[in-house]
């Protein structure tokens, strides 16, 4: 995996994916968080498929920080399995990722 990744996930409320975001930023696991609405999910669980409307959150973090983002974003979380998928950045703009590694430090 790249040194940058971007995390998603996806709630079913903006007032949740505004609190999980605003908890991430705040413990420096996340430099931003992005929140999406009109997300349409169809998706199978429990033996049946199901179709809701969510938001995603787009979270942009170091590997490094995976391990305690997915304990805070599990924990934060009010779906019994939160989806949490990281992807590499494989590139980017320079001061950006500067800017997220910036983000995340203490």
């Amino acid at each position: 995996m790249s040194e940058h990744v971007l995390v998603l996930s996806t709630v079913g409320s903006a007032a949740d994916g505004e609190r999980i975001a605003r908890a991430l930023v705040e413990r420096r696991l996340a430099a931003c968080v992005n929140l999406l609405p009109g997300v349409l999910s169809v998706y199978r669980w429990q033996g049946e498929v199901r179709q809701e409307q969510e938001w995603l959150l787009l979270v942009k973090t170091r590997e490094q920080a995976l391990p305690s983002l997915r304990a805070a974003l599990v924990s934060l979380h009010p779906y019994e399995l939160p989806e949490l998928v990281a992807l590499p950045i494989s590139a980017g703009h320079e001061p950006y990722l500067r800017w997220i590694d910036d983000s995340l430090e203490r």
